[in-house]
C-alpha cells in the first residue's frame, strides 16, 4: 500500500523534482549557459530559461564597514558606520570559529562545489512532503550569495529588493546557484568563507565575526574560545531569536546545538562539547561601540571632523556618495586634535562658566600659516537634549553650515578690518581725525558695493570708553574709539572694509547673507554689528599673524580607505589676501593694544610679541578677545544666552545690560562687561600661556615707514580756491577735509584761507578749511592784564606823587613855622635889648 492519495500525490511531485533537480544539477555543473532538452514539462523548460536570462557574475561590491576618526596620538575618538562590521583575513579568525560555522551551516564546504548535491536532494524531498516553502539545502556560498544581494539592495533603498533576494522560492534558489557557481569559479573557498564570516549578521548590532566577538566578548575574533565561538555560530540563522542580550536562555540553547553538532562530526570530543556547555555567558563583557560623535571625548569636534569630511570632494561627487563613503567605505580618518591643547582650553572655560549658567562661551585656537585648528572648547561640552544640565548639539564656535548655532555680534574687533582695508589703501597710522565725544553722520553718504548711498535717517554714534578729541590710527586703536573708525570707515570705503573681512576669512551667521551686504542702512560694519562665529574670527587675525597668508581651518591630517589608499584630505588652501607690508602695520598696530590700550590685561607675562582687539557690542550682550603671536591664533568670547531667563527679551524678569555686572548663577563668576577683562584676562590669558610656555619667541617683523607714515605726494593748488570747489577736488584726491579753527584778529566764524593749500603732504592727510575762531582769548586777557597794571601803576605813581608834594608842603610850612618862630624870637630879644 502507497498509503492515501495524497500521501501518493506527495511521492510523485517529490520524484518529479528529483528528475528536475538531477537535470538541474547537471545544467548548473556544465556552466549553465545551454538549455536542457527533456526538462519535465514547461516548468522546466521555463528554469531554463530563466538560467539563460541570469547574468553569470555576481557583483559583489565592498562590505559596507564602519569609519573611524583617530585623534592626533592615534587613540579613536568616534566610530562612523551604518553596520558595525570590522572587516579582518581569515588569518584572523580563530580556527575554532570557522570550524563551528561549517559545522552548522554547511560541514561539507570544502568538499562539494557550489551546490551540495545531497544536501539538496534532501531538502527538496523534505519541502516536497512537507508542502510548504523551501527550506534548507544551502551551502555557505549560496548563503553569502543572499547576504550580498541583500546588502546591495539595502545601499540602494530598495526594499523590494531586499525582499525579492529573501523569497523563499525555487526561482530564488535557481538564481542563488547561477551567481554561487560563477562565483566559486573566481573565488577559493577560503576567499568564500572569509567574506562570507565577515558580511553574516550576528545580532544585537554586530555585523561580520570581528564585530560580534568585540560586542559580546570584548575580544578579537582571533581570540574566540570554543564555547564563544559555538555561541556566535549558533546567530546566524535567527541572530534575534537567539541573541544572548535579549534571550539568553534561547541563545545557550542554540549553542549547545552547534556544539553538538560539532561533537558529532568529530570537529571536538564530546568532552570538550560538556566543558564547553558548563561555560557561562558573562554580560559584563558586551560593549557597544558608539555610533556617531554623541557620548564621545570631543563631540563638537568629532562633529566638525563629519562636517568637513561631508564636504570633501575626494569621498564623493555629492554629499550622499560622501555619507555612504563615510558610513560604510570604513575610512581611517586621522586628525591633528591636540588633546593637551584642547583640555587646556576646556578648563578654563570651566573655571568662568558652567554649562548650566544663562551664558555661551568658546575658546578657539588656530596656528598661523597652517590653518590647523589647535583647540576648539566652548561652555557646553557635553553633546546631548538635557538642556537643564547643560547640555545642546550645537557648537557654538563654527557657522551653520558645519553644526554652528546663530552667531554673535563681534563688537569692536571688527574695527580691526577697517584698519586693514584703510592700510591697504594707502592711509597710514599716522592718520588723524577728530573723533568728539558725540557725532552725526545722518545723511552722510558713503560708498558700499552696490553704489553711493547716504545714512537714513538719524544716527549718532557716541565714544563708549571716553577718549575723544583728535587722534591717530594708535589712539584710536588702544582705546577703541567709535567716532575715529567711523571716519575711517568712511574714508576707507565700506566695500573695502567688508571685502576685507570677507577675504581674511570672517563667515557670517546669517543664512543666505554674504558680508558685504551688511549695509543696511548706516555704516555700522565697523562697530561689528554683523553675527559671526567665532571660529571664523580666530581664522582672520590668524591672517595677520601669518603676514598676509590666509588657510581654511583643518583638523583631518589624512584619509586612508581600507584598502591602504590615501583620499585627498580637506585642504587648507593657504594663499596670499594681504600683502606681507600691510600685514606688519595690522601687527604693529594691534601690538599696541596690548602694551598701552584696552587688552593689557589680557596680555601675555613673558614678553613675547603678541597683538590683539577686544570687543564688547553696545548691549554688552557679548564680549570678546582676539589675540595672536606670531605662532598662535584665538579667540574667546562670552555672550547671553537669549532663550535662558533673566536673557529672554519681553519676557518678566529680562536683564537689561547684558552680562555687564551680572554674576553668574552657577559658577558664581562675577562679569565686568568687557572683552579685556572677562573673555582676555580670564580666559584667553591663561590657555594662551599654557600653550605657549614650551613655545619659542618669535617676533613680528616691523612695517615699512610709508604704513607708518603714508606716502609723500603733491597737494592740488587751492589756495584762493572756493571752499567748495576745493573740497570736492581734495576730497577726490582721497584727502580729509575737515574744519578748523585759529584765533586772529579777524571776527568769529570770518574764513582764513585752506591749510595748506599747495605743497607736499602726506597722502590722505587732513585738509582744514580754516575759519577765525576770534581773537586768542589768553591775547585778550593778556591785554587786559597789562591794561589794568598799567592802570594800577598810574595810580600808584599818583598816589606816591601826592604823598610827595604833601610832605612838601608839610616840609615847607614847619620850615616857615620855624623861620616865623626865630623871626618872632629875634624881634622879642631885640625888643628887649
Amino acid at each position: 500500500m502507497l498509503g492515501t492519495p495524497k500521501r501518493i500525490l506527495h511521492l510523485g511531485y517529490a520524484l518529479a523534482m528529483f528528475l528536475v533537480t538531477s537535470v538541474l544539477v547537471g545544467v548548473l555543473v556544465a556552466g549553465l549557459v545551454v538549455p536542457v532538452a527533456g526538462l519535465a514539462g514547461m516548468g522546466s523548460r521555463a528554469a531554463a530559461r530563466e538560467l539563460e536570462s541570469l547574468p553569470e557574475a555576481l557583483v559583489t561590491p565592498p562590505q559596507p564597514e564602519g569609519s573611524k576618526i583617530l585623534l592626533g596620538d592615534g587613540s579613536v575618538l568616534a566610530y562612523l558606520y551604518d553596520q558595525n562590521r570590522v572587516y579582518v583575513p581569515l588569518s584572523k579568525i580563530a580556527p575554532i570559529m570557522r570550524q563551528a560555522q561549517l559545522a552548522i551551516e554547511d560541514h561539507r564546504f570544502y568538499e562539494h562545489g557550489a551546490l551540495d548535491v545531497k544536501a539538496t536532494l534532501r531538502a527538496f524531498i523534505r519541502n516536497s512532503s512537507a508542502g510548504g516553502p523551501t527550506q534548507g539545502g544551502s551551502t555557505i556560498t549560496q548563503q553569502y550569495v543572499k547576504m550580498v544581494q541583500i546588502e546591495k539592495a539595502r545601499q540602494a533603498g530598495d526594499l523590494e529588493g531586499i525582499k525579492a533576494a529573501q523569497e523563499t522560492t525555487y526561482a530564488r534558489k535557481i538564481q542563488e546557484l547561477r551567481y554561487a557557481t560563477s562565483l566559486e569559479q573566481k573565488l577559493n573557498k577560503d576567499q568564500i568563507l572569509e567574506r562570507y564570516l565577515n558580511i553574516a549578521y550576528y545580532g544585537d548590532g554586530a555585523y561580520g565575526v570581528e564585530a560580534a566577538a568585540r560586542h559580546y566578548f570584548g575580544i578579537s575574533a582571533a581570540k574566540l574560545s570554543l564555547p564563544q565561538a559555538a555561541m556566535l555560530a549558533g546567530l546566524v540563522q535567527n541572530p534575534d531569536a537567539h541573541n544572548p542580550v535579549r534571550d539568553l536562555a534561547a541563545a545557550m540553547q542554540r549553542r549547545d546545538e552547534v556544539l553538538n553538532r560539532m561533537a558529532e562530526l568529530a570537529v571536538i570530543t564530546p568532552g570538550q562539547a560538556t566543558a564547553a556547555k558548563k561555560v557561562r555567558f558573562d554580560r559584563t563583557k558586551v560593549t557597544t561601540v558608539r555610533n556617531g560623535c554623541v557620548g564621545t571625548k570631543y563631540p563638537f569636534l568629532c562633529q566638525y571632523v563629519e562636517q568637513s569630511l561631508e564636504k570633501s570632494p575626494s569621498l564623493g561627487r555629492t554629499v550622499e556618495d560622501r555619507v555612504n563613503m563615510i558610513k560604510r567605505g570604513g575610512l581611517t580618518v586621522q586628525t591633528k586634535i591636540d588633546q593637551r591643547s584642547q583640555r587646556t582650553a576646556q578648563k578654563a572655560i570651566n573655571r568662568v562658566i558652567d554649562p548650566r549658567d544663562p551664558v555661551i562661551s568658546t575658546m578657539d585656537m588656530i596656528q598661523p600659516g597652517t590653518g590647523l585648528i589647535i583647540a576648539m572648547a566652548q561652555s557646553r561640552p557635553v553633546m546631548g537634549a538635557r538642556i537643564r544640565k547643560g547640555e545642546t548639539y550645537w557648537n557654538y564656535s563654527v557657522e551653520p553650515s558645519m553644526g554652528g548655532a546663530q552667531g554673535y555680534q563681534a563688537g569692536s574687533t571688527f574695527k580691526a578690518f577697517t584698519a586693514a582695508a584703510a592700510l591697504e589703501k594707502g592711509i597710514p597710522l599716522t592718520k588723524k581725525f577728530n573723533a568728539q565725544r558725540t557725532m552725526n553722520y545722518s545723511g552722510r553718504a558713503f560708498e558700499s558695493c552696490h553704489g553711493r548711498r547716504h545714512v537714513y535717517g538719524s544716527w549718532k554714534v557716541s565714544n563708549s570708553t571716553g577718549y575723544n578729541g583728535v587722534m591717530d590710527m594708535y589712539k584710536g586703536t588702544q582705546m577703541s574709539v567709535n567716532n575715529y573708525y567711523v571716519q575711517l570707515e568712511l574714508a576707507t570705503g565700506m566695500c573695502r572694509v567688508t571685502k576685507m573681512a570677507k577675504r581674511l576669512g570672517v563667515k557670517s551667521s546669517s543664512a543666505g547673507r554674504d558680508l558685504v551686504d551688511f549695509y543696511q542702512d548706516k555704516p555700522a560694519f565697523t562697530l561689528g554689528s554683523v553675527e559671526v562665529s567665532p571660529m571664523s574670527m580666530a581664522e582672520a587675525y590668524a591672517t595677520f599673524a601669518a603676514r598676509g597668508i590666509h588657510c581654511n581651518p583643518i583638523i583631518i591630517s589624512k584619509i586612508i580607505t581600507r584598502n591602504g589608499k590615501e583620499l585627498a584630505a580637506p585642504s587648507a588652501d593657504c594663499k596670499r589676501v594681504l600683502s606681507a607690508k600691510v600685514a606688519d602695520g595690522m601687527n604693529k598696530l594691534l601690538g599696541t593694544v596690548m602694551s598701552k590700550g584696552t587688552g593689557l590685561r589680557a596680555r601675555i607675562s613673558d614678553g613675547r610679541d603678541q597683538a590683539g582687539k577686544t570687543g564688547t557690542i553696545d548691549s554688552a550682550e557679548a564680549v570678546w578677545f582676539v589675540g595672536y603671536t606670531p605662532d598662535i591664533a584665538g579667540v574667546a568670547m562670552i555672550s547671553i544666552d537669549n532663550q535662558k531667563k533673566p536673557f529672554r527679551k519681553g519676557k518678566k524678569g529680562f536683564r537689561h545690560g547684558g552680562v555687564k555686572g551680572y554674576t553668574l548663577p552657577h559658577s558664581g563668576t562675577y562679569l565686568e562687561g568687557s572683552g579685556g577683562g572677562d573673555a582676555g584676562m580670564k580666559i584667553w590669558k591663561p590657555v594662551m600661556e599654557k600653550y605657549l610656555r614650551h613655545v619659542p619667541k618669535s617676533k613680528f617683523k616691523a612695517p615699512p615707514k610709508v604704513i607708518d607714515q603714508g606716502r609723500s605726494v603733491r597737494l592740488p593748488d587751492v589756495c584762493g580756491m572756493s571752499v567748495r570747489r576745493a573740497t570736492k577736488l581734495l576730497e577726490r584726491k582721497g584727502f580729509t577735509v575737515t574744519n578748523g579753527y585759529t584765533y586772529s584778529s579777524r571776527p568769529s566764524g570770518t574764513l582764513l584761507g585752506i591749510s595748506p593749500c599747495r605743497g607736499i603732504v602726506r597722502e590722505f592727510s587732513t585738509i582744514y578749511i580754516v575759519y577765525s575762531a576770534g581773537e586768542d582769548p589768553a591775547i585778550v586777557a593778556a591785554r587786559r592784564r597789562a591794561a589794568a597794571d598799567r592802570a594800577r601803576a598810574q595810580a600808584r605813581a599818583q598816589a606816591e606823587a601826592k604823598r610827595a608834594a604833601q610832605k612838601r608842603a608839610a616840609e615847607q610850612k614847619k620850615a616857615a613855622e620855624k623861620k616865623a618862630a626865630q623871626k618872632k624870637a629875634a624881634e622879642q630879644k631885640k625888643g628887649k635889648g
